[in-house]
């Protein structure tokens, strides 16, 4: 069996109709700094909560679990050439920062640095929610607004070698950023 036929069927048993990814369903147009929101699993039951606050020097979405503990958070980077965003722990320590490359010929691109791990890459069509996050060759997420009927609202399925906040916080500053009211 090729390389490549091997990476698919893998990739299949992860994303596909019965893969062992773990979905969330995502309100589109409700991740914006100010705004309060919950990201559900695929039964529908609230996971996270997503506090937006507004502060005068920085905004800042904060993610908690369903007990109030704060997970994670991300903020924006002021003064950057490039659009950046820091997802920081919930002690403050970086933990990754997601940037919009500079030259994108035909699809959206990103790059997110992680601190512990290898960075990750973002292709597709961030404005329409319908893009892969890869490590490499090897996808490690997938975001889709075909899975649901629902207006606004898409599905993150995230594999189950990753940390799913911090591709939740990834999936969240995608957007912030792509849909940016500025």
């Amino acid at each position: 069996m090729s390389r490549r036929r091997e990476r698919r069927k893998e990739e299949k048993a992860t994303f596909g109709r019965k893969g062992t990814a773990t979905r969330y369903q995502m309100r589109q147009k409700l991740v914006a700094f100010g705004d309060d929101f919950y990201i559900e699993n695929e039964a529908g039951q609230k996971v996270f909560k997503v506090d937006g606050k507004v502060l005068r020097v920085r905004d800042k979405l904060i993610f908690k679990d369903m007990q109030g503990n704060k997970l994670c958070q991300i903020q924006e980077r002021m003064l950057r050439v490039k659009d950046t965003m820091a997802i920081d722990d919930g002690q403050g320590n970086k933990v990754a920062e997601v940037k919009k490359a500079l030259i994108t010929p035909m699809r959206d691109r990103w790059t997110v640095k992680i601190r512990s791990g290898p960075d990750l890459d973002v292709q597709g069509n961030i404005l329409d929610h319908e893009y892969e996050i890869n490590e490499g060759r090897r996808k490690v997420a997938q975001v889709s607004k075909k899975w649901f009927r629902v207006r606004d609202t898409y599905g993150v399925e995230v594999a189950p070698d990753q940390e799913d906040v911090v591709i939740l916080a990834v999936t969240v500053a995608l957007d912030n950023m792509a849909h940016s009211r500025k």
